[in-house]
């Protein structure tokens, strides 16, 4: 497991209930599978950033794991809105792209960190049980 996974893995401790917010249908399906398989409960699926904050506000998750790339608001914008609703949420932002691409955001967003969609796997994953 990468250094910043593991640091990230420790600051989301125990969180069971998660969000998957994405607007591609099969990442959200695969990222079910991996999370249900390692003994996540995801309590809801959204494809847009509004969906997102609609939902999240009806099943009360405890991680959302928060697509950067969204149809409508950007992953920055909806940690926003859902931070300003809960400011004990963790959210961790993902991305095609590399983090790089979106220099100082992701740390000014409030999410816990940012894990890249080719690194979501079984074996980062494992690492959320702690």
């Amino acid at each position: 497991m990468k250094p910043q996974h593991r640091e990230l893995v420790d600051q989301l401790g125990p969180a069971r209930r998660v969000l998957v917010v994405d607007d591609h249908p099969s990442f959200r399906r695969c990222a079910r599978a991996l999370l249900t398989a390692e003994g996540f409960e995801v309590v809801g699926e959204a494809e847009t950033g509004a969906a997102a904050v609609a939902l999240a506000a009806e099943v009360e998750p405890e991680l959302v794991l928060l697509d950067i790339q969204l149809p409508d608001i950007d992953g920055f914008e909806v940690a926003s809105r859902l931070l300003a609703r809960d400011r004990e949420l963790k959210i961790v932002l993902i991305s095609s792209r590399d983090r790089s691409a979106y220099g100082s955001l992701i740390e000014k967003s409030g999410a816990l960190g940012f894990i890249s969609k080719a690194d979501l796997s079984g074996v980062v994953l494992e690492g959320f049980l702690g």
